[in-house]
């Protein structure tokens, strides 16, 4: 009987401790899978940080100030425009400011300084001066930060900041109002019958021979008349009036005269005007800026000298840019049409090319394109954009 008790008393000892054994077991692992639990909720909270972080990054936008030579005139607007929808395109935020007035130099780089102060991945730059922001722009190459030209750019940069340029190329452009000409069925029958006794005159009227917009259109003009007058009367195409473009031939048929005026006021533009509307021959002009224009459109009474009946009516004229009096003088027929710049496009590409750039791609210059208006399309909405008053 004792043995029967005492091996009772010996099985209830074993099945109590499986049991606490049992329960101490289940205690571990519930704890363990807790902290396992809760270190896998940490470790998710990390990478949603993580991530959160990787989206802020990735969510910031590429900054671009763009700083033109001018604000409020109608061609740096047309400019601004195409900038802000380049960004919109792309993703990226700009900054779109200039002086009051193109002769404000310190104004300009002033606003520049204060531009690249906000460390900017590019710039985009029509600079008043090279000069004046030289330093700035060695700046920007210390910094990697590349700076892209438009309108007339930063010309004669030598820090290596200045990557491209989107501006026009001018003497395509003016080679666009020669071919014009060309296709005037009253010239072209002049220049048939055009002899060395009577020869036919084709006046081209610049405000300067030094500045690169000018100068470029000028030869652009007078190449392409000059190649399409020779069409005409082969080997008997003379080209006179200024030294820089000069090609004088024996016994001309035609005429390409270029007349340059002393300064750029109004005035001496107008007595250059003047000196060639007096050319005996005198059949066409082209004047190669809007500087130019206002002076021929003093010359001939704001062109109603060109109307039917007029003066100088016949002539064949067209011009370069715009502005109301070059407008209204295409609206009424006394100026064939005129050639204007694409300021949209100039500033689209800029900032187009200032991405590329800050994004590590090479980039070149880009010709921004030029516009024939005349009478039939001036009102269109993608020329009204460009020709400013």
């Amino acid at each position: 009987m004792k043995k029967i008790i005492a091996l009772l008393l010996a099985l209830a000892m074993v099945f109590a401790l499986v049991a606490c054994s049992s329960s101490s077991k289940k205690t571990e692992e519930t704890t363990t899978a807790a902290a396992e639990t809760t270190t896998a909720a940490a470790g998710d909270t990390t990478a949603a940080g993580a991530t959160t972080t990787a989206a802020a990054a990735t969510g910031e936008k590429m900054y671009i100030p763009v700083m033109a030579k001018g604000f409020q005139h109608a061609y740096w607007q047309a400019v601004k425009k195409g900038s802000e929808a380049a960004a919109n395109d792309l993703g990226v935020e700009i900054y779109f400011d200039g002086p009051a007035s193109e002769t404000e130099i310190d104004s300009q780089v002033n606003m520049v300084k204060n531009e690249l102060a906000k460390n900017p991945k590019a710039m985009c730059l029509a600079a008043l001066s090279t000069d004046s922001v030289t330093e700035i722009l060695q700046e920007c190459a210390d910094k990697k930060i590349p700076v892209i030209g438009f309108d007339s750019g930063v010309p004669g940069d030598k820090t290596g900041a200045v990557k491209a340029t989107a501006a026009t190329n001018n003497e395509a452009a003016a080679a666009i109002a020669a071919d014009k000409f060309g296709e005037n069925a009253g010239l072209v029958a002049k220049m048939k019958a055009a002899t060395p006794d009577s020869p036919v005159v084709i006046g081209c009227l610049s405000q300067d021979a030094v500045s690169a917009s000018v100068t470029g259109r000028t030869t652009g003009f007078v190449n392409e008349m000059s190649k399409l007058a020779e069409t005409y009367q082969a080997g008997k195409v003379s080209v006179e009036g200024h030294t820089k473009w000069e090609k004088k031939v024996d016994k001309p048929a035609i005429i390409i005269k270029v007349e340059v005026s002393a300064t750029t006021e109004a005035t001496a533009l107008q007595t250059s005007a003047n000196s060639l509307l007096s050319t005996k021959g005198i059949s066409a002009v082209f004047c190669s800026n809007e500087g130019a224009v206002t002076g021929f459109l003093a010359a001939t009474s704001d062109g109603e000298d060109l109307a039917e009946g007029g003066k100088y009516a016949g002539l064949v004229v067209a011009g370069f840019d715009a502005g109301s009096a070059q407008k209204n003088a295409v609206r009424n027929g006394w100026f064939i049409g005129s050639v204007t710049q694409d300021p949209y496009q100039i500033g689209y590409k800029a900032v187009s090319l200032a991405v590329d750039a800050a994004n590590g791609k090479s980039v070149s210059d880009v010709d921004t394109g030029a516009k024939w208006y005349d009478k039939t399309n001036i009102d269109n909405p993608d020329i009204a954009l460009l020709v400013y008053d």
